[in-house]
């Protein structure tokens, strides 16, 4: 074989072999784009996203959009093309595969824990918007659950609501952990509950119940504990059901909480106008930041959003790019997003807190 020919083929060989090795060798890589864009005032496939039983509701016309991020699986093994071709495509993101899914979670562990967050972020909604319109919510802490092997496992359970620990009164679930961690390794705690069975009757009788707590076994400092994890269980005086399938995590809550107030008010909060957003709430109404900020905003732009109200912490990496005819409308509570929406909706816009590059 001349001397030109083999040059040729052995050139032509390993450039197939580098092209095998870009298309089917894995990188630490995922991507993601910008998910759909839901109008909580209105209906996403057969059903309506907000609906409330029990009260007074009222029509609601313009849009309150929640975004979402869309995103590779934890499962999926992303090639050095495809991570080349997300880099180079401005409406993606190529992140790091840890970023997404942290020590090694599994896609059974990350949509668990995206529909439990979901699930908060839907309570913490309806607490913050009945807190603004004056419409009392009852709350109580309750043993969210209880770490199996652990020191409560058969001796508490989830749902049962707890009233004190060692005499001393419990109004959050903050209050518990640190009455427990008074203790030292060994000591026992008394828990004064009422069992979740009966929990919802208001005359229930309580219970002593002793744990004998143990020494942690997790990365922080050397701690009493008793192996459950205390959270609030609300009660609410009408029903208000919240219908997103595949949708997941806490981002939607501000959105979540504008579309309840805006059901239950006469008028409109937008005046008509296209308004979108995110950002996490809990329930006091802070608004707090989230994750993929720039695809959300492109993703509310193509769908035709004029205004974005963008969580405080995220308004510098948001501002880096605004999508064209996009006005970034900054907000660190619920009470910030209703005074946007008032300004939005009467034509001073001009007074709209904005979002600035750092």
């Amino acid at each position: 074989m001349p001397r030109r020919t083999a040059t040729l083929l052995a050139s032509t060989l390993t450039l197939i072999a580098l092209l095998c090795v870009a298309l089917l060798a894995p990188t630490p890589y995922s991507e993601m784009s910008p998910g759909p864009t839901v109008n909580t005032l209105g209906d996403y496939g057969s059903d309506t996203v907000i609906q409330i039983s029990g009260h007074k509701t009222y029509p609601a016309d313009g849009h309150l959009n929640m975004t979402t991020v869309r995103v590779t699986g934890a499962d999926y093994t992303m090639n050095l093309v495809e991570a080349f071709m997300g880099w180079v495509r401005h409406d993606d993101k190529v992140v790091e595969h840890d970023t997404l899914y942290p020590q090694g979670q599994t896609a059974q562990q990350a949509d668990q824990q995206n529909a439990e967050e979901f699930s908060q972020s839907q309570d913490s909604a309806k607490v913050a918007a009945l807190d603004e319109l004056h419409i009392p919510v009852t709350s109580r802490v309750i043993v969210a659950a209880v770490v199996k092997g652990g020191a409560s496992e058969g001796v508490l359970h989830a749902g049962d609501v707890i009233k004190a620990v060692d005499g001393s009164p419990v109004n959050k679930a903050e209050d518990v952990a640190p009455l427990v961690t008074k203790h030292k390794p060994g000591q026992r705690v008394t828990f004064t509950v009422v069992r979740a069975a009966d929990a919802k009757n208001k005359q229930a009788p309580t219970q002593q119940v002793t744990v004998v707590t143990r020494t942690s076994n997790d990365q922080g400092p050397k701690r009493a504990v008793v192996g459950i994890q205390a959270g609030v269980e609300h009660t609410f005086p009408f029903t208000i059901d919240i219908k997103l399938a595949d949708v997941g995590g806490p981002s939607a809550g501000m959105m979540f909480a504008l579309g309840i107030i805006d059901k239950l008010t006469p008028g409109n909060l937008t005046g008509g106008q296209f308004v979108a957003g995110t950002g996490t709430i809990d329930d006091s109404g802070k608004v707090g930041p989230i994750g993929g900020i720039s695809l959300k905003t492109i993703g509310a732009r193509d769908k035709g959003a004029k205004y974005f109200l963008t969580p405080a912490d995220n308004c510098e990496e948001a501002a880096k790019d605004i999508p064209h005819g996009l006005t970034l409308v900054k907000v660190s509570t619920l009470n910030d997003a209703m005074s946007a929406l008032t300004d939005i909706r009467t034509g001073h816009t001009s007074a709209l807190p904005s979002c600035a590059k750092g």
